[in-house]
């Protein structure tokens, strides 16, 4: 899994505290990561249908639904891809000991284990909505952390 992942992840945390577009610079301020590197997970997340990009002097991101109904899966496969992580590559039929293709009807014991893991991986971040971030970011940081976020991401707009 790539690093954008976990940028872009943040970045729909803390839209759901504006209601105004916020600009990709400002969100790469808050993350402390560079504006070009944010802006290509952000243009993921807009091409996904998660972001709606505003043009103009207040332009910038918005969420396009609700949090509850971005999961994390969403985001993982919008910056990521939809791919398995595994790709079997038949290593059965190959060397001294190889197993003639017509004999492989049926994926290997290591493929099954892997596309298992990765089913279950998926169902567990399909579970997980942005809302459950931001109910999770409110434990850990406090109740006013997401709020306080939000106030900074606007106050540069004003």
């Amino acid at each position: 899994m790539s690093g954008g992942v976990e940028w872009a992840l943040h970045c729909c945390v803390v839209l759901t505290s504006v209601e105004e577009p916020v600009p990709a610079t400002r969100l790469a301020e808050l993350h402390d990561v560079s504006a070009s590197y944010l802006a290509k997970q952000l243009q993921a997340l807009s091409r996904a249908g998660l972001v709606r990009s505003v043009q103009g002097k207040a332009g910038g991101y918005v969420l396009t639904r609700e949090a509850a109904s971005i999961t994390v899966l969403d985001v993982v496969e919008a910056v990521d891809g939809p791919d398995q992580a595994f790709t079997c590559t038949e290593i059965r039929r190959r060397g001294p000991f190889a197993t003639p293709a017509e004999s492989c009807t049926a994926p290997c014991p290591i493929a099954r284990a892997m596309t298992a893991a990765d089913a279950a991986w998926r169902e567990a971040l399909r579970a997980v909505s942005i809302a459950d971030l931001v109910q999770d970011v409110a434990s850990d940081s406090g109740p006013d952390a997401i709020a306080r976020i939000g106030t900074w991401l606007s106050a540069a707009q004003a």
